[in-house]
């Protein structure tokens, strides 16, 4: 595992663990695919891994992989590095991505920003996507939220000049503290969009939608 990141303090996380039982494929496709899987204590050569001229985009929370192997078969051209805690759910991923044959997908175990810290070259990144980051919705908690100053400046580092975060969100207070932290930083452009129709719906966008939570989608790009 990487060091324990130090952006947010000691000791803070922007998810919460947790315990659930892994499927047979789950766990045989940890195995067969083991390949796609990139250490968590090496720096990490994205022209190694994908090549040089490849567009990487970076996924802070895959879930089961479902969005993540649907977005990397309509673009093969871009290498996706997905990164999640909950290994059953990288499983679900890797069992994914070998149903479908993609070659432009590569999964980490292991806390996002630790790998943004001490992995992610600076400047590397063409775009990081986040789709439904746990609002965090107490007060108290809100410093585990993951798009805050700190994490915004963070993943700017990594990005490319005209790099972006995409961002989706359904909890409507989260989406107003995004659009500030943003727009506190001249570094970066954008605000909100309408839905792209290459996203695809999400298992949780799904729920949201059907409990009457509009979702919001955010692209900020950086520009300096």
């Amino acid at each position: 595992m990487t060091d324990s990141p130090t952006t947010l303090g000691p000791g803070i996380r922007t998810f919460k663990p947790r315990r659930s039982r892994i499927t047979a494929r789950a766990q045989q496709a940890l195995v067969d695919h083991a390949g796609l899987m990139l250490p968590v204590d090496v720096p990490l050569d994205l022209g190694a891994t994908w090549g040089d001229d490849v567009p990487v985009v970076l996924e802070i929370g895959c879930g089961d992989g479902r969005a993540t192997v649907e977005m990397a078969v309509a673009d093969p051209e871009t290498g996706i590095l997905a990164i999640d805690v909950h290994t059953p759910g990288l499983g679900e991923l890797l069992a994914r991505a070998g149903t479908a044959r993609v070659t432009n997908v590569r999964v980490m175990e292991g806390d996002a920003i630790a790998v943004l810290e001490g992995q992610v070259p600076v400047g590397a990144l063409a775009g990081v996507r986040s789709y439904f980051p746990d609002p965090w919705p107490k007060a108290r908690h809100h410093k585990r939220r993951l798009v805050q100053p700190a994490v915004v400046d963070l993943v700017r580092s990594r990005l490319r000049l005209h790099g972006y975060w995409h961002l989706a969100t359904d909890w409507a207070e989260y989406a107003e503290v995004m659009l500030e932290c943003f727009g506190a930083d001249p570094r970066w452009s954008g605000g909100v969009i309408e839905r792209p129709a290459w996203r695809p719906v999400t298992r949780y966008e799904t729920r949201a939608l059907g409990e009457g939570r509009p979702v919001v989608d955010l692209l900020l790009t950086r520009i300096a």
